[in-house]
């Protein structure tokens, strides 16, 4: 019997333990925002990797955006020397979920098991990867107890928001350069046959119109911000969406439709705040004198970052030129640039190996739409051998009924466990 034939036999029989884990795991609300329950699920990690012979730290993100006393940012980095000197294969996932939202005939937080599917808010994005990990490193230790090098496991925060508080605050102190960490595999839910390289950029700003506070009923005394901001969508719609449409990436992103640049208006508020529900009143009679509006624009890597910018306040400064008493600002709010790892990186090709081992067939090579945590990890941390690579369907993540497959987890912890010891062996 090979070894491959051995960690296959161990991932199988750890099936059950591996579903309880991962109910485990979604059974703690680890809702961001605010940010809630970091505390409780590393230390959840610690006594499980703990006991599988992992050194933990316990790391708080102190003054990351995000991190108060009341909603802690806490990560779990653990760590298992081998026998002998060799590389560190790390794998690394983020413990945050996102609010549930409406729509959904199971409890989010119950992680029930039905045919062969477990449910739950983070299932497939991304507590499911996350156990198919430790699994597939648990296996792993067991057939190969004498492994060169090193192996780490983590569990970061705060990826749904940006990652400041996680994985951009590690790599900030050293946890994800070069000389600690050879290969990163991220298990977030690109698919269990498929490879995802990188992700495309993202520029978020705040535009807001200025206007002239009036009474209601004599709105010719004012001047409507609201109406402004009309007028910036109207432009919008005019110029900026189809330029955006016609453009194209080389980049495998999926799915097809975001292999275009897009753009998407996150948030409008104009005029009087919102009350409490409990109010029964009526709002004021007031003209808006400002309205805010928040965009999402995720752009390709054949883009320039200044260009994105400069195409969104020219659309703003022509609004400007035939549109009297029209005034605005901008501000950006958040800027990510596209990050995509060579194909035949060391990290990529042993995982490609790996799934056509397990699958019968070759990889796929994707893109991600949005962003993750490749992003520091590349910037910051200065690693290029890093790749997302786990079980779940994408299009389920932030869903109601979010689900992670039993079978997805235990073909994509072979996966992993096979590349583990590709990589480790030399």
């Amino acid at each position: 019997m090979t070894r491959k034939d051995r960690l296959t036999q161990e991932i199988a029989a750890r099936e059950a333990d591996l579903v309880a884990l991962t109910q485990d795991l979604i059974r703690i609300p680890t809702l961001n925002p605010p940010g809630v329950n970091y505390r409780e699920i590393c230390d959840y990690l610690d006594r499980r990797l703990t006991e599988a012979g992992f050194a933990t730290e316990m790391i708080r993100a102190h003054g990351a955006p995000g991190d108060s006393d009341r909603h802690p940012r806490w990560n779990i980095v653990a760590r298992r020397e081998g026998t002998r000197p060799g590389a560190c294969v790390h794998f690394n996932s983020h413990i945050d979920v996102v609010e549930v939202g409406h729509g959904w005939t199971v409890d989010p937080f119950d992680g029930e098991l039905r045919n062969g599917k477990i449910y739950g808010r983070g299932a497939c994005d991304m507590k499911g990867g996350l156990a198919a990990s430790i699994v597939a490193v648990e296996a792993f230790i067991a057939t190969c107890p004498d492994h060169a090098g090193a192996i780490e496991i983590s569990g970061t925060a705060d990826e749904e928001s940006g990652g400041f508080g996680g994985v951009a605050y590690l790599a900030e102190r050293g946890y994800f350069s070069p000389e600690r960490v050879d290969h990163v595999i991220i298990p977030e839910p690109l698919g269990k046959d498929r490879i995802c390289l990188g992700h495309r950029g993202v520029w978020w700003a705040e535009i807001e119109t200025h206007g002239e506070i009036a009474h209601g009923s004599m709105p010719f005394l004012g001047d409507c911000a609201i109406r402004h901001m009309g007028a910036v969508i109207e432009a919008m719609e005019a110029q900026l969406f189809p330029a955006l449409a016609a453009r194209r990436t080389d980049m495998p992103v999926v799915p097809e439709g975001a292999r275009q640049s897009t753009l998407n208006i996150n948030s409008i508020h104009g005029g009087e705040p919102e009350q409490d529900e409990d109010y029964t009143g009526l709002p004021s009679p007031c003209v808006p004198d400002r309205c805010r509006m928040v965009i999402d624009r995720r752009f390709l890597i054949e883009e320039d970052i200044g260009a994105v910018e400069a195409e969104v306040r020219a659309v703003l400064e022509a609004v400007r030129d035939g549109r009297p008493g029209f005034d605005y600002t901008i501000r950006e709010l958040h800027r990510v640039l596209p990050t995509m790892t060579e194909r035949d990186a060391p990290v990529v090709a042993a995982v490609a190996r790996a799934v056509a081992e397990v699958f019968g067939h070759a990889a796929d090579y994707v893109v991600s739409p949005g962003t993750y945590d490749q992003k520091h990890i590349d910037r910051i941390g200065r690693l290029k051998n890093c790749i997302a690579y786990g079980p779940g369907i994408l299009d389920l993540a932030h869903k109601p009924d979010e689900y992670v497959g039993v079978e997805d987890m235990l073909q994509s912890a072979r996966v992993m466990a096979f590349a583990l010891q590709d990589l480790l062996s030399g």
